[in-house]
Order: structure tokens, then sequence, then C-alpha cells
């Protein structure tokens, strides 16, 4: 069997409109690509093409990170340097003696929050998987719902307030852990973001088109879009079979008050193709080896993992680098909670991109990823 029949033959039996409605798998080994385009944009709706776009969540952090990485090389950042000369918010930072603990029972933090904390997710704010085991929620979370910061949980960009607000917001919250000591989850990227806006003095969707998706060709990437015939509809499980989460003409049919980088592009998959092949081909025409290097290395301590991340098994086979997760086998890449994967693997000259509409229902991902995923490494 061709890897094109292995990978179909993987992809068929998860759609359907109790399942997955649509999807589109992309398996490209050097230079050969095969795409298969399955199913529907919505239930009974328009069938999926190969240009389809879909919400790719936090499959836009390994995005957010590289063009981080572009903004230092310009000199207009540092790796090291506190975040505190762009972001005042984040200077003098309390952290909570319990993650769990009320707002005010707090100690001083021992230094600085730096650009790399935030690139490795260890700048002590966001998802721990303890939060979502409490029987009760948590103050520290409440207090960020109630700033529409949507940075613990899903990302909604009808709620999430302009970039200024959403960081003055962050700020006023006490960290959950000591800058550098742990990996929490999502935020970073999210500051991210503030952080290049303020660095570059350009909105943070004009640093991305100029940086990355201008130079490598990704014309169908962003945080909205006006060809809504395109967007499929998102999906999320409910008792009853699929609920719609948004319309194709919802919020990322018009401009969001905050870019979100942790999490609210729509792309194709041969838009993230076109990223996957940047970071395999060492960088060009946007970063340096270097960078490409550090990005796709991983870069916690044995200390940093200890805490755990999402689950008990997430790092037991994989580590986390700039904005992504990076396997023993030396694979790189992460997927997006509203029904995306994007895994590349140097070793195999491999992308494996799979990109549906429906939502994930824990922090692993669904069978269809890894079945497609498991059907190109076959060969």
């Amino acid at each position: 069997m061709s890897l094109a029949e292995r990978v179909r033959a993987a992809a068929e039996p998860h759609v359907g409109d109790d399942r997955v409605p649509g999807l589109v798998a992309l398996v490209a080994r050097g230079d050969d690509v095969w795409v298969e385009a399955l199913g529907t944009l919505a239930i009974r709706g328009a069938p999926v093409r190969r240009d389809s776009l879909f919400r790719i969540a936090s499959t836009s952090k390994p995005i957010t990170a590289a063009v981080t990485l572009a903004v230092i090389e310009e000199g207009l950042i540092g790796l090291e340097e506190p975040v505190d000369r762009l972001l005042p918010e984040l200077a003098n930072r309390r952290v909570l003696t319990r993650m769990d603990g009320p707002l005010d029972e707090t100690v001083p933090a021992r230094r600085a929050i730096t650009t790399r904390d935030l690139l490795t997710f260890t700048f002590g704010f966001g998802m721990v998987n303890e939060m979502f085991g409490s029987g009760t929620m948590w103050p520290v979370v409440a207090a960020s719902e109630e700033l529409d910061l949507c940075t613990i949980g899903p990302g909604n960009p009808a709620r999430q307030p302009d970039p200024d607000t959403w960081i003055a917001g962050l700020g006023s919250l006490p960290l959950l852990a000591q800058p550098g000591e742990r990996w929490l989850y999502n935020t970073g990227a999210s500051v991210l973001g503030v952080l290049v806006e303020r660095a570059t003095g350009e909105p943070f969707a004009d640093v991305l088109q100029s940086r990355l998706f201008g130079p490598l060709g990704m014309r169908s990437t962003g945080f909205w879009t006006t060809e809504t015939d395109r967007l499929a509809t998102a999906y999320g499980g409910g008792p009853d079979g699929l609920a719609v989460w948004d319309e194709p003409d919802g919020m990322w049919s018009r401009p969001p008050a905050f870019a979100d980088g942790a999490c609210n592009l729509v792309s194709t998959a041969d838009d993230l193709l076109a990223f996957a092949r940047m970071l395999l081909a060492g960088g060009a025409p946007v970063l340096s080896e270097a960078s490409v290097r550090a990005m796709c290395t991983a870069q916690l301590t044995d200390g940093q993992k200890s805490f755990g991340g999402l689950g008990r098994e997430f790092f037991a086979h994989k580590s986390w680098g700039y904005c992504q997760g990076v396997w023993e086998t030396g694979a790189f890449g992460w997927d997006g909670g509203f029904g995306t994967s994007w895994r590349v693997d140097p070793a195999r000259d491999l992308t494996v991109i799979v990109l549906t509409q429906r939502m994930f229902e824990s922090a692993e991902p669904p069978p269809v990823h890894r079945d497609i995923q498991a059907a190109a490494l076959s060969g």
C-alpha cells in the first residue's frame, strides 16, 4: 500500500457527521506531497478542499516563537533580556505562596522575567493540570476570567481586550510560580505577541506578515479572514452529538482586539507546510540556523519538567523547545485544541499536518490525528 493509500485509509473511518465532519491531511517527504481533503466544512455543508481554512489554535504557538526569534535577530529584544523595559506591567512580580491560594498571599519574585522564559513557558503563569482537577475554581483562575484574558482555557477573540489592557490585566495578577521554576502552558505565547508588538512599534499581525507570512508565501494565514466560505465551522462534542462552537461568520470573520499568538490564527495545510519547510531548511529566508536549532531543541531542565505538564505522562517522551513540543526522536511540532496537529520529523524529512474542525476533548490529540501520523510514519 502506498503512503497516500495508507493516509486515506487511516483518515476515512474518522470522517462523518457524528465524528469529524471534514479534514485535510497533508504528508510531505522531501519534495513529494500527498494531500487528502475529505468530508465537509460543516455538517451537510460544502466539501472540504485542499485550501480550506481552519482555526489552528495552539498550532499558532510555533509561529509566534519564530517571529519572536526574527525580532531578536534584528536586535530589538534580547533572548536573556528582562522584559521590564518593554513590559513594565510584568516588572516586580509577586508570586502566590500556593497556586490555589488567595491572591493576597504572595512572596516577591526572585528575579525578573526574560524573553527566554516566555519562549519556554517558564515565566510563572499559565495552565497547569491541577487546575482542572480541582473541585472549586482557583482564585487566580477566577480573576483571569473576570479580566477576559482567555488564557486559561480556549482562546476567545470576541472577549479579549486590546493588547495594552490585556497585559495590564495579566500584570495585576500574581504569578503561580517563580520565574524559571516550572513549565506552565499557554500564556507565554500570548505575552510574546505583546512584547514583539512593543519592540517593533507595529501591530503583531503586521509583524507576522512582514517577517514570516510574506517571505514564506503564507497567504492564507492570519487572525481573521474575509473568505468565510473557505472557513470550516467549529464543533465541540456533546452528549447529543456535535454542537456548533463558532460559525464561519463568527469570531474569526473580523479583526480581533487582541491578536493572540498563543491560539488565534487561521491557516491552511499548505501554509503550514511552507512554515515547516523553512525550519527544515535551516531558517532561510527568515531565520538563522542557530535560531531554528534552539527553537527545535529541548530547552527544559529536569527540574522544570518534574512538576509535570498537562497530564501524568506529558513529559514521558518529549520536552519543550520554544513554544512547541520536542520529542525524543528529534521530531517537533504542536497541536491545536480546535482540531489541528502539526508534526515535523527532520530525520525522515517528513511533515504531517492534520486539520479538522472538531475540538479536542482532552490534552491528548484524538485518534484521527494519531492514526494519520502513524500511517505516515509506517513507511
